[in-house]
C-alpha cells in the first residue's frame, strides 16, 4: 500500500478531520487533524486513529505506523 492510498483509506473513516500520509509501502507516519481531539487524553487519540488501522495492520497490509494527531489549533501552532 502506498501512502496515497492510505490517506484515501483513511479520510472518509475520519470525515471530520485532515488526514496526511507519509512514509513507504510499509512504514506510515499517519497524521490527523480535528477537532474530535480536543478533550482526548494522549492513549485515547492513539486509539480513535488505530481502531480504523487495526484491519490492515492485523492482515500485514500496515506494517509500522507513527501516529500523530493534532486539533486544529494545535496543529496551527506547529506549523506557523
Amino acid at each position: 500500500m502506498q501512502p496515497q492510498e492510505l490517506e484515501n483509506y483513511l479520510q472518509p473513516r475520519f470525515s471530520d478531520c485532515e488526514v496526511k500520509v507519509g512514509g513507504d509501502d510499509y512504514h506510515f507516519l499517519v497524521t490527523v487533524i480535528g477537532e474530535v481531539f480536543e478533550d482526548l487524553n494522549a492513549v485515547k487519540k492513539q486509539q480513535f486513529v488505530y481502531k480504523q488501522l487495526n484491519e490492515l495492520i492485523a492482515d500485514g497490509t500496515v506494517h509500522a505506523v507513527t501516529i500523530k494527531t493534532y486539533t486544529p489549533t494545535e496543529w496551527s501552532a506547529q506549523n506557523t
